[in-house]
């Protein structure tokens, strides 16, 4: 299911940034003292204690500033808000309970969302009197820490985790439905395409880019299996639209996938693989996703001979992390192929869940070997002692070897590219680990 998303708020310069960075393990947002730094949202995954969540870096929220960009900063973070399941507000307890921060704190008593007050600056605690006007915000009991050293950092963190619990509670409570999400870039008919596919118009169809905001789930049963269909709104262009949707829908698609079994990426017959569509289907592809690639509107397009054929090697050639993904043409509006989307959706998820037995891996692992012999370094050769497939969704596998340091990564690619094609993987990424005998 989706992890919960976290937005991390506060007016400019109290740290958000580097308590951030502290909690994704990365240097990912730039830190400066400069007010305003970090002006679009930054969105990444975060765990403690084998819990996942999203978490969204905001720019500062300057209530009072009539500057654009601390204008649109404010926008940003209010959208950021609006779909956090958590809230954490970031004060400055060096400075003060300041008029900026009151106000930020009244934008979020409003949603009527959880709230964690942080104190950030807290390096001793001499400091912790600053704590206490921070009860004048009426959200809680504030917090300690010091993002830059680090303290604190685990209390917060558990607190974190005991307010969004219902989130993992809710992960036990199995639902077997194959769940499938449909991507694509605004007005490539995903909508369209699960009313058709449920037959009934459940959802909103428009023609308007974006009228699909949030991801709808649609359970429908088809031949005996229930499947649950993810519509998630599209990605449009910056220079067509306000750039705080489209990083909203971004989450919302990076939140669909993670939940799926499998994708259904629609492109648009009548333009092809747009830069949109790449920036879409890398979501699925980053996360290993089985994936069905559906040329839509094909109805729409004028043909010549071996138009088909040509729009296959174009999006093999645009979309080439998606090599394993099967293409289907279709057109939503009239039904054409439509009902051939069933059939693909279950073949790749039962490729994803594929198993290859040890002792056929191995036998094959001989073999690639012999027709490619290992790369060496300083005298030394590379050794595959054996292998194995570790997991399933996606299919997972381990090479034990003398020494990894010596695998290089274009014999790691051959292996496998071997590995896939002998197996016959097509529909699902695969994954390949090389592991030293004595780990």
């Amino acid at each position: 299911m989706a992890k919960p998303i976290i937005a991390v708020v506060g007016r400019p310069n109290v740290g958000k940034s580097t308590l951030f960075n502290k909690l994704v393990g990365e240097r990912i947002a730039i830190v400066e003292d400069t007010p305003g730094v970090t002006r679009d949202r930054i969105i990444a995954d975060a765990e403690w204690l084998n819990h996942h969540f999203t978490l969204i870096d905001t720019g500062g929220i300057e209530p009072f500033s009539k500057d654009t960009i601390l204008q649109q900063m404010r926008i940003q973070a209010e959208l950021a808000v609006d779909m956090a399941d958590l809230i954490v507000l970031i004060v400055d307890g060096r400075e003060g309970m300041t008029a900026s921060d009151e106000e930020v704190a009244s934008m979020i008593r409003k949603t009527g969302k959880d709230v964690i007050v942080v104190v950030n600056k807290i390096d001793s605690q001499k400091q912790e009197d600053a704590l206490y006007e921070f009860y004048n915000l009426g959200l809680g009991e504030p917090m300690a820490i010091s993002a830059e050293q680090g303290l604190g950092l685990g209390d917060f963190l558990d607190e974190v985790i005991s307010r969004v619990h219902r989130f993992y509670d809710e992960e036990e409570q199995e639902d077997t439905s194959l769940k499938v999400a449909v991507i694509g870039k605004p007005n490539a008919g995903k909508s369209t395409l699960i009313n058709r596919m449920i037959g009934e118009n459940r959802l909103i169809v428009s023609d308007i880019p974006g009228t699909t905001r949030d991801a709808i789930d649609t359970k429908v049963v088809h031949d005996g299996k229930e499947y649950t269909f993810i519509d998630t709104a599209g990605l449009r262009k910056k220079k067509k639209i306000y750039e705080d949707i489209e990083r909203y829908s971004i989450i919302r698609a990076v939140a669909a996938v993670e939940r799926a079994d499998v994708v259904l990426m629609l492109i648009d017959a009548q333009y092809g693989v747009t830069e949109q569509d790449q920036k879409v289907a890398g979501i699925a592809a980053n996360r290993f996703k089985p994936t069905v690639i559906i040329v839509n509107k094909w109805d729409a397009l004028e043909k010549e001979t071996m138009t088909m054929e040509k729009m296959k090697r174009d999006i093999r050639a645009q979309l080439s992390f998606l090599d394993y993904a099967p293409i289907l043409f279709i057109s939503a509006k009239t039904g054409s192929r439509v009902n051939q989307i069933y059939e693909q959706i279950n073949f790749v998820y039962d490729q994803a869940r594929k198993r290859i037995t040890t002792g056929k891996l191995n036998e094959a692992i001989v073999d690639f070997v012999m027709m490619k012999q290992p790369p060496s370094k300083a005298g030394r050769r590379l050794k595959i002692y054996y292998g194995s497939q570790v997991s399933v969704d996606p299919p997972t596998f381990v090479l034990f070897v003398n020494d990894s340091a010596i695998m290089h990564f274009s014999y790691k690619r051959y292996l496998e590219n071997q590995i896939y094609k002998t197996f016959d993987f097509f529909g699902t990424p695969i994954r390949l680990f090389i592991r030293n005998r004595n780990e």
